[in-house]
């Protein structure tokens, strides 16, 4: 019997039939010949979908009302006295999380691997976005010399191609690193393509310029990187040249030379570059256990809807709003990881792995920037900060999470056959309870 037939009395069956371990020549038992012919045929695999994971919903809700909630608070007062409307800047957000949660529906119901077939178009998609918001033109908006956003017309909100990019990518290398199985170890047909494939985007991010989203992409790509298998002496020559890049581009540059010093000693500063973040410290400080009240705030924090977000969180609702939303991100750590640990195959694995380490990132730091750990790089928190693209682009990415959520099994297996497609080898997800079935 091949190596295919074999699988413990624990493990997950496929479909509503477990196969046991022969221990001799026998003849095959019906479900073992059932579960040959299935493998023999990928395309006759049909794997039965439960409830998504409720924590990663109520989570991303939750964190997406309270956005809600504090863009409002910290914008109706001053956009009233701008344009005599309170609902200036709240009104987009709520359309965009409206839009992402019919998103997050759909993708949430579709099997996510038909996002196989997309994940190259929409890869070109991302690039070709990036190059254009880079073209001068009407087109192409620029805000405090960053230019990162594609005005596409009057009643169409602008667009965010960064954003778009993060989950491009990770689609893509999702895709590209379940093609690879274990020859990710090999530097020439692993390594070096896979570098190939993110230098592009990071090129393009940079050129913006755009560090926290570069940023964001690096820790996405590495994660991928490593949960696929990656050769440790590799990856750690692919830390040193990441080190490197980001030394090069402080070298060159002033703009993030100045966000450095601006960290060390704030208060140095704080009339000029350090003006934003001396006065994020301040909320933090004013809003004390319970927080002054929504609506309330004594500091005033430039972005405060947008990167500051969190010091307004802090300030209105205290320590303890603050406690809530890095909970509720643990949350969806927890389950995004949880997720990826069970997935049914390797693309679905590494797409969990790329879509949590994304939003979990992305909280991290820019809840650093506002603590003053991390030099202010103009990145959203996710689901919570003003920003129609982020919010929405944020929420498709947690529909495709819930659609992998949605055929978790509790001991997870990987299928070289199914996963990979034709020609590719084996596939696995290193560190997991799983281990790689044999090819025949």
């Amino acid at each position: 019997m091949s190596g295919r037939d074999r699988w413990d009395d624990e493990d997950q069956p496929l479909g509503r039939e477990r196969v046991r371990r022969s221990s001799g020549p026998s003849r095959p038992s019906e479900a073992s010949r059932s579960q040959t012919s299935i493998l023999a045929n990928p395309s006759a695999m049909k794997r039965e979908a439960h409830e998504p994971d409720y924590i990663i919903i109520v989570a991303v809700l939750a964190l997406s009302a309270i956005g809600i909630l504090m863009v409002y608070s910290a914008s109706a007062i001053p956009q009233y006295a701008l344009h005599q409307n309170t609902f200036q800047l709240v009104a987009p957000q709520v359309v965009a999380g409206m839009l992402g949660l019919v998103a997050m529906l759909i993708l949430m119901r579709i099997d996510y691997r038909y996002l196989r077939v997309a994940s190259v178009p929409l890869a070109v998609l991302a690039l070709a976005l990036l190059v254009v918001v880079l073209v001068p033109g009407p087109w192409s908006v620029s805000v405090n010399g960053s230019t990162r956003w594609l005005h596409l017309g009057p009643l169409v909100p602008d667009v965010h191609p960064a954003e778009v990019a993060k989950l491009a990518l990770v689609v893509y290398l999702s895709h590209w690193l379940t093609t690879r199985g274990k020859g990710i170890r090999s530097f020439w047909k692993g390594s070096v393509p896979f570098a190939i494939i993110v230098i592009p985007f990071l090129v393009l991010v940079v050129r913006e310029p755009d560090l926290g989203t570069t940023s964001v992409i690096v820790l996405i790509a590495f994660s991928l990187y490593f949960v696929a298998g990656a050769n440790p002496f590799h990856l750690i020559l692919a830390g040193l040249a990441g080190i490197g890049g980001g030394a090069l581009i402080v070298a060159i540059g002033s703009y993030p030379l100045q966000r450095i010093q601006t960290l060390l000693d704030p208060w140095a500063v704080s009339q000029d570059a350090g003006y934003q973040t001396v006065k994020g410290l301040e909320a933090l400080s004013a809003g004390g256990l319970f927080g002054t009240g929504l609506g309330n705030d004594r500091i005033f924090v430039p972005q405060d809807v947008n990167d500051f977000i969190f010091s307004v969180i802090a300030q209105e609702m205290g320590l303890v709003g603050g406690a809530v939303v890095i909970g509720l991100f643990v949350a969806f750590a927890y389950a995004g990881i949880r997720t990826a640990i069970r997935a049914p195959d390797t693309f679905g694995g590494l797409m969990a792995t790329g879509i949590t380490a994304w939003i979990c990132f992305q909280a991290l730091i820019n809840i650093g920037v506002v603590v003053a750990v991390i030099p202010v790089t103009g990145i959203t928190l996710p689901f919570v900060s003003a920003g129609g693209s982020s919010l929405t682009v944020s929420l498709a990415a947690v529909g495709v999470l819930l659609s992998v959520s949605r055929e978790t099994v509790e001991r997870g297996w990987i299928s070289a056959s199914s996963d990979s497609g034709r020609g590719y080898g084996g596939t696995y997800i290193p560190g997991s309870r799983r281990g790689p079935i044999a090819s025949g």
